[in-house]
């Protein structure tokens, strides 16, 4: 193992924005309950059971598409509603309206609050570039280049892939490894050679999935057991731990 925690022979890393880089996730599950619990109430569905910010997050849109984790969601809770379009108003009651409604919020609530990095990974970012490593952000947000600029970390990495980039080359979401696999082929670098950085449950089937070198699972929440059962090779609460302090 190298001084970065790392195998030997890994030569790029890959690392998931929000609850990796950003403490995003919090207020990412935040929107969507509300979002979701709105619209059962609106439907009627006071006996359905709220959304969960832990497990319900966790099991259902952690680290999926937004779209994807809508349909996830509804369907645990028996309800289906029609696809819609990529631009259906946040009012409107299909599938895309309401992810585009949990998009609404969860920009609102990062104007109000700011964003935030974790400085344990900006510490390993630097480390991890200055060991010659070559680095890649991979998230599912749409949001993913205004959230690195607003903490000022756009410049640790060599490759973005993120939802604007995943539509545009049609990348399915995780759980499926191809944003991780996109992300590997343009830094040049084999999937066994590459480590992936991960705190969603989802995140840790792509890196499973796609035949990674090294795969961290990054446990904000408790859920270690969980990490390891979904492919982890190492779990850390920090990436601090791993070394590479310099």
């Amino acid at each position: 193992m190298t001084q970065l925690g790392l195998p030997d022979d890994i030569q790029a890393c890959l690392f998931d924005l929000d609850g990796v880089v950003t403490k995003t996730a919090v207020v990412h599950a935040a929107a969507w309950k509300e979002t979701f619990d709105a619209f059962l109430r609106a439907q009627g569905g006071e006996g359905q059971r709220p959304f969960d910010t832990v497990a319900d997050y966790d099991e259902y849109v952690d680290g999926r598409p937004r779209a994807d984790g809508v349909r996830a969601f509804l369907d645990s809770r028996g309800i289906r509603l029609p696809e819609g379009t990529p631009g259906d108003p946040p009012d409107a009651l299909t599938v895309h309206g309401l992810g585009n409604r949990k998009n609404e919020l969860l920009l609102a609530k990062i104007r109000t609050g700011g964003v935030e990095a974790y400085e344990g990974t900006l510490r390993y970012l630097s480390a991890v570039r200055a060991e010659g490593l070559r680095t890649a952000i991979v998230s599912s947000s749409a949001n993913c280049r205004d959230v690195l600029r607003s903490v000022g970390a756009e410049h640790y990495f060599d490759v973005r892939i993120d939802g604007v980039v995943a539509a545009e080359r049609d990348l399915p979401g995780k759980p499926h490894p191809d944003t991780f696999l996109a992300a590997a082929h343009d830094l040049g670098v084999e999937p066994s050679r590459a480590a992936v950085f991960e705190d969603a449950l989802a995140g840790m089937d792509a890196g499973r999935a796609g035949g990674f070198g090294y795969v961290v699972g990054v446990d904000r929440v408790g859920q270690s057991d969980a990490l390891y059962a979904h492919g982890a090779s190492v779990v850390v609460k920090d990436l601090a731990e791993l070394g590479g302090e310099r």
